[in-house]
């Protein structure tokens, strides 16, 4: 019983982080529900039940983002419009691929978000004053009266938002380990815009992924709603403190977690691997 308690309280804290940062919280979630003894699901099941506990994680801080103001909703839809053909692929070849196989890939994952989180910030360093991508300027001002100007085109949106899409629904996560760094890196949106436009695409991700692995079977409806119940109100908390606190600093400190996880993961379903 004690571990049914432990899932909203623990959706609680994977939404503030999930929030603030711009991941759907797969990356969080799904080792827990792998690793820990007391649920041990399968990686299948796991990231599609992650997956549709994200559907209220992005819903949610999304919510609290279009009060900020802070979304680019020209530049999500164009994200989206191929965000959802890549989940709905990479939730099906999910059902084709081995437990062991996916669990590894899940890891191997881990790893790269963890690399990108803890020297995102050298990156950034070594990228500024060049131009990152040809064409006009976006204007974008917030509640809080600050103003984003930043590069603005769209020729790249439809290869991220595919590319996000398939990693979304094959791994159970949000997309956002994807979206975030392409956006802020890649195209030269400001972190600020880049987490609330990712929280906002990642609502037409997450139900495309959800509703293929509904079909395919592959969700724990009791283990969802319950850490849904938690997420909702961790996202609420996490948006309305990501205008305050400075996003690189959260992705040091959990890109060691995940670091961690990761290997964590690679050990245990290589040795299970025959």
């Amino acid at each position: 019983m004690w571990s049914l308690i432990l899932l909203p309280l623990m959706a609680f804290f994977v939404g503030i982080i999930a929030a603030m940062i711009g991941i759907g919280g797969g990356v969080f979630m799904v080792p827990a529900l792998v690793l820990l003894p007391w649920y041990a699901l399968n990686p299948a099941i796991a990231s599609g039940t992650s997956l549709a506990t994200i559907v209220f994680t992005s819903t949610s801080s999304t919510l609290r983002y279009m009060k900020q103001k802070r979304i680019d909703y020209s530049l999500g839809l164009a994200l989206a419009s191929t965000t959802i053909p890549g989940a709905f692929l990479g939730s099906y070849l999910k059902s084709l691929i081995e437990t062991q196989l996916l669990g590894i890939i899940f890891a191997l994952f881990l790893l790269i978000v963890a690399i990108r989180m803890v020297f995102e910030k050298r990156s950034r360093k070594r990228n500024i004053g060049k131009p990152v991508m040809k064409g006009g300027t976006r204007r974008l001002v917030d509640s809080y009266g600050k103003v984003f100007i930043y590069p603005w085109n769209l020729k790249l949106a439809p290869m991220i938002g595919f590319a996000s899409g398939f990693f979304s629904g094959l791994l159970g996560i949000g997309g956002g380990a994807i979206l975030v760094p392409a956006m802020n890196l890649g195209i030269g949106v400001p972190i600020h815009v880049s987490v609330a436009t990712t929280m906002y695409v990642m609502v037409f991700t997450s139900i495309a992924g959800t509703l293929t692995n509904i079909w395919l079977r592959h969700v724990r409806f009791d283990y969802a709603i319950l850490m849904a119940s938690g997420i909702i109100f961790g996202a609420q908390l996490g948006a309305h403190y990501a205008a305050k606190v400075p996003a690189e600093k959260l992705r040091r400190i959990f890109g060691i977690v995940l670091l961690v996880t990761g290997v964590r993961m690679i050990l245990k379903f290589t040795y299970a691997m025959p």
